[in-house]
């Protein structure tokens, strides 16, 4: 405990000394006590050096800030742009364009990973690894080549910042000491859970951190979507994928933001933008897994026109209930029949038995009528489940994070579509995509081979890794409620820490008083 508070005062220095906090205090007003902590932190001999950022706005000197105090920062940044319940909603969007960037580390210690993880035998057919192309907080990417069963075929390996484990999981314990310190002293901070939150945090960033759980990940994601047209998930070769080190498939093309380039190799990023919808969509109510970090950076058009997506650190998973539900509310929205819509809402169980049906379908009018009379590029299926549960929220709708993540995930990729196309008809464009999965569902063919597709499908995609899977699918729903449920092995873990932490707060207590009796007796 002792390290956490030295570790804490460290990362209390960096934040003091930065403008993290005169940033954030114009958005939300900073407890007396806490700029009083700081204020005693920044305290230096040495003159702090006045640097010109004038060309920068807020948001801008505020992403710098984190980015400059390395992965831990980041990470907090992110996670914090998603949950404008406990900073507000401008301070959120400030953060949303913060950069996962770092300087990279030394190939020298990519080759020593590369080595350790997978044997050197493995390690010596590599051939060409070149210096780092892309470096974040946490990973790395090199091009290389393989020899794959006789074919030399480039590739890509993610690897793993040294220490990267160690060090996050020291900072984000200090920080939750801080967070706990806050919560202690300053009582109207309670709600916000600050304590949970940064366990959050670290829960999620730890599943990171296992390559393995990418892997499986994108292995899933290529199983489902195989047949898709127009859609490619890169392969990813096992045997030179580890914990720390993840080899996939060079993907040879041009990201989605560079729209002129797009245009110059005769790509129809019209055409593109109604696709990236439409595979969305099907992914979450075909196959109940979607790609939860749908943004520009993550998406590439290959040589071939393929849509490329990378980075699987984060995906969504839908059970058959919320497909069936997913599927039905936004195409009963499509048809504007409201009725229906909430006929949906009480089979399911969704809302209690005893709401009335008529009351309940007038509440979702509320919402859809609206939104049917804005202009096209008004018009966001995102934006209407986050409505959809703001109403039936008042009916006392059962919370689903899965549901919460995927309309999270919708708003990024509408998005990214309009980029492409700002005229981009959202209803359109889903339309075919949700009325073809509905009557493929209503087929009683399908009913009967259900069971053992289920049955074969998780038993090929995922034969190594069913702990780390449902622990990953247990943290990611956490992610999407942005709560941690009672009754699960993270709560207890979470418990435990807080007990620790009352404990050593406690005895900090008993310590001080001690030192001060001595200290009266003996002077």
């Amino acid at each position: 405990m002792v390290k956490k508070l030295i570790t804490l005062f460290k990362l209390g220095r960096k934040v003091a000394k930065s403008d993290i906090l005169k940033i954030t205090s114009k958005f939300q007003e900073t407890p007396l006590l806490i700029k009083i902590i700081f204020k005693i932190l920044a305290f230096s001999f040495s003159q702090k050096k006045q640097l010109n950022k004038d060309q920068q706005d807020e948001g801008e000197r505020l992403s710098s800030s984190l980015e400059s105090m390395g992965t831990t920062f980041i990470k907090l940044g992110q996670f914090l742009a998603t949950r404008p319940d406990i900073i507000g909603n401008e301070l959120s969007k400030k953060l949303e364009n913060l950069q996962d960037k770092l300087p990279p580390f030394s190939i020298y210690q990519a080759k020593e990973i590369i080595r350790k993880d997978l044997g050197e035998e493995t390690f010596n057919t590599i051939i060409n690894l070149s210096e780092p192309v892309a470096a974040a907080s946490i990973a790395q990417v090199h091009k290389a080549q393989i020899n794959d069963n006789g074919t030399i075929k480039d590739v890509a390996i993610k690897i793993l910042r040294p220490n990267i484990r160690k060090i996050f999981n020291e900072e984000i314990d200090a920080i939750m000491l801080f967070a706990f310190f806050v919560e202690s002293l300053v009582k109207k901070t309670k709600r916000l859970k600050l304590v949970e939150v940064v366990f959050l945090l670290k829960e999620i960033t730890n599943l990171e951190m296992d390559l393995r759980f990418e892997a499986a990940a994108a292995n899933e994601f290529a199983e489902n979507t195989k047949n898709d047209v127009g859609f490619k998930v890169p392969e990813i070769f096992w045997n030179f994928t580890s914990e720390h080190v993840m080899t996939l498939d060079w993907v040879e093309g041009v990201s989605i933001r560079e729209t002129e380039k797009l245009k110059k190799q005769n790509i129809d990023t019209n055409k593109i933008a109604e696709d990236i919808i439409q595979h969305f969509l099907r992914h979450a109510v075909r196959d109940g897994f979607f790609h939860a970090d749908m943004h520009q950076g993550n998406i590439f058009i290959n040589t071939s026109g393929q849509i490329v997506p990378i980075d699987f650190g984060i995906m969504g998973r839908l059970d058959k209930m919320s497909k069936r539900f997913l599927a039905e509310i936004l195409f009963g929205f499509i048809q504007r029949d409201y009725k229906k819509v909430a006929e949906v809402h009480l089979v399911a169980g969704l809302v209690p038995k005893e709401v009335p049906i008529d009351d309940l379908a007038q509440a979702l009018r509320s919402i859809g009528e609206p939104i049917f009379g804005q202009a096209v590029k008004d018009i966001s299926g995102g934006k209407l489940l986050k409505q959809l549960f703001n109403v039936t929220e008042k009916f006392n709708m059962q919370t689903q994070p899965q549901l919460l993540m995927l309309q999270k995930t919708m708003v990024v990729v509408e998005g990214v579509a309009r980029k492409l196309n700002p005229d981009t008809n959202i209803w359109i464009t889903s339309k075919p995509v949700l009325e073809n999965w509905l009557k493929e569902t209503k087929d009683p063919l399908n009913t009967i081979n259900e069971t053992l597709q289920n049955t074969s499908e998780v038993i090929k995609r995922l034969p190594e890794f069913p702990e780390i899977m449902d622990k990953a699918n247990q943290a990611l729903t956490y992610l999407a409620s942005g709560q941690i449920p009672n009754n699960s092995n993270s709560y207890t873990a979470l418990n435990n820490k807080r007990s620790e932490m009352i404990a050593f707060r406690n005895q900090s207590i008993i310590g001080i008083l001690v030192v001060v009796i001595i200290s009266l007796l003996v002077f």
